[in-house]
């Protein structure tokens, strides 16, 4: 190529190059809306749009073209004998094709049909967890009313208590989800590693308070009245405490994997592990006579089982689960920021739970024995409506944050969702409330404990009516970060509920007044949600993209 202009001093002034001519010829980047150069989609960072070009033999053929009289021509040869196809032209057609079929694309109907596709399976790994300490309650139940007692707080320890660190899900699901979003598959296998070496520490934590202090937990929650149902309660704990780090761990692999779309892998996982629950409580505890230990063992080898498949099928992904990061100081407090608020939340939940079951422990052995069972049936029934809420956490990103940012294809998809929620509210109302009504004898044969479970199922069924929607709605929230309001309106709803669950407790309406202020919790945590996300403030209608800045971890 020739450049006379450059042999002949003085230089004359450079033509300006035809911008529109480089976009088409694939040489600069093409024009993006601004929506998706937000600061909060990428955390600071460049974007994939502005690459930084090294002084190649590449740029100075460009630089050379540009100076020609026939750049326009030279210009298009030598992008196509260098390069043929350019990588950014490379990349909007990678864009387009991950983009065509997504949810965000979708109508109203075609959205709850892939929304059900995705639920269904992530159903299954919310009903693993409460149908394992239900397989418990019925055997135990069909040998001893007192070791059925004894799984009250004995639950509140090892699955009650495991919630408490919810916040390592949420997390890691969302955490993976905004990654993935912006295509950065480096941060994504960063997070999990320092996610997992949380997740263990916490376990390992979990497992010392459990052998050395769960004893003394134990009795300051049952009360010198149920003094008696204590021992048969330390032994379930003990056992079931041995799991702790693996429970944590798979846990964060299992949200990895939701993060990345994917609710078949963790289910295979968990599946299994109910299997393995099931047919251990029958060896041990039907066969062998073990009572609640041997349903304590079972439980405990299958959460192992499930962990280590977990971990499989996150390595099959291509990311490796075995692999542990310590945080730095720095990193702990970006994560720290994100969970504290989901801790305060999760907290709130948890707290309010036991506290009804901590009332419901000073009625009595029949009382308590009838509460276990519909707490039980509850908890089966009410993570129906969890994987609405992981829907929400998996494809909202995407929809707020990513670089196809559309908030009114994300308030279509909560649409769907609100949709979904409310048929599945009233189905698995209708189904739970009908299980204990028609059939108690499945749990207990003692009618002094039937008939106190006959006295709860009007309000039973309204607290679990409400539920899907309220997780479909807090679900989005917490996929917009709107974290601060999420904590404070469910600190505040436990605090009014614990109010009153003491006053009707204190005037003597037993459980059922414990079950009528648990329909109150529930219900006031969907108006709050619901009135979040209609408000003019809510982050679906928030134009201000600084104001719900994801947080974000790298590696440096």
């Amino acid at each position: 190529m020739k450049l006379k202009a450059l042999a002949r001093p003085p230089l004359p002034p450079l033509p300006i190059p035809d911008m529109n001519l480089l976009r088409r010829r694939s040489i600069l980047p093409k024009k993006r809306p601004l929506s998706s150069l937000k600061p909060n989609s990428f955390h600071g960072r460049a974007t994939s749009d502005l690459r930084i070009l090294a002084p190649t033999h590449f740029t100075n053929k460009f630089i050379a073209a540009c100076l020609s009289s026939s750049s326009s021509e030279k210009l298009g040869d030598t992008c196509d004998s260098e390069t043929g196809e350019n990588d950014y032209d490379e990349e909007e057609r990678v864009d387009k094709r991950a983009t065509r079929g997504e949810l965000a694309n979708q109508s109203l109907w075609n959205q709850i049909v892939e929304i059900v596709k995705f639920s269904g399976p992530a159903t299954g790994l919310w009903i693993c967890g409460p149908l394992m300490s239900l397989i418990d309650t019925a055997v135990i139940g069909q040998g001893s009313s007192i070791e059925l007692a004894a799984l009250g707080p004995g639950t509140v320890l090892c699955d009650n208590m495991s919630y408490v660190f919810m916040f390592l899900s949420i997390a890691t699901t969302n955490m993976v989800a905004t990654s993935l979003a912006r295509r950065d598959k480096n941060e994504v296998q960063y997070q999990i590693s320092i996610l997992l070496f949380i997740g263990l520490v916490c376990g390992l934590s979990m497992l010392l308070f459990t052998r050395f202090l769960g004893t003394w937990a134990l009795t300051a929650f049952t009360g010198p009245k149920n003094a008696h149902i204590v021992p048969a309660a330390n032994t379930y704990v003990q056992i079931r405490g041995l799991a702790w780090p693996a429970v944590l761990v798979g846990w964060v692999a299992q949200s990895a994997s939701l993060g990345m779309k994917d609710s078949w892998g963790p289910l295979k996982a968990l599946a299994t592990a109910t299997v393995i629950n099931g047919v251990g409580d029958i060896l041990l505890c039907s066969l062998m006579g073990y009572g609640i230990a041997g349903a304590a063992w079972a439980t405990m080898a299958s959460q192992v089982v499930a962990a280590y498949m977990m971990i499989e099928a996150l390595k099959k992904k291509g990311y490796n689960a075995f692999a542990l990061t310590i945080p730095s100081a720095s990193e702990l407090l970006t994560i720290i920021g994100l969970a504290a608020p989901v801790f305060v939340s999760l907290m709130s939940k948890v707290g309010f739970y036991s506290l009804i079951i901590y009332f419901a422990t000073s009625m009595g052995t029949h009382v308590v024995a009838a509460h276990q069972v519909m707490i039980q049936i509850y908890s089966m029934c009410v993570v129906w409506g969890e994987p609405l809420s992981q829907t929400a956490q998996s494809f909202m990103p995407e929809m707020m944050f990513g670089v196809t940012q559309n908030l009114a294809k994300a308030r279509l998809l909560l649409k769907s969702l609100v949709i979904i929620g409310t048929i599945c509210g009233l189905v698995i109302g209708t189904i739970g409330t009908s299980v204990p009504w028609f059939s108690p004898t499945i749990f207990t044969p003692d009618q002094s404990v039937i008939q106190e479970m006959h006295k709860v199922l009007i309000p039973f069924f309204m607290a679990l009516a409400v539920t899907p929607c309220t997780h479909s709605l807090e679900g989005t929230l917490l996929a917009g970060r709107d974290l601060k309001f999420i904590s404070l309106s469910l600190s505040g709803c436990f605090s009014l509920g614990a109010l009153l669950l003491l006053l009707l407790s204190s005037k003597g309406y037993g459980l059922p007044g414990c079950w009528c202020a648990l329909v109150g919790f529930q219900w006031a945590r969907f108006f709050l949600a619901l009135q979040r996300l209609l408000s003019p403030d809510g982050i679906l209608h928030d134009n201000d993209s600084g104001k719900y800045k994801p947080s974000n971890l790298r590696a440096t």
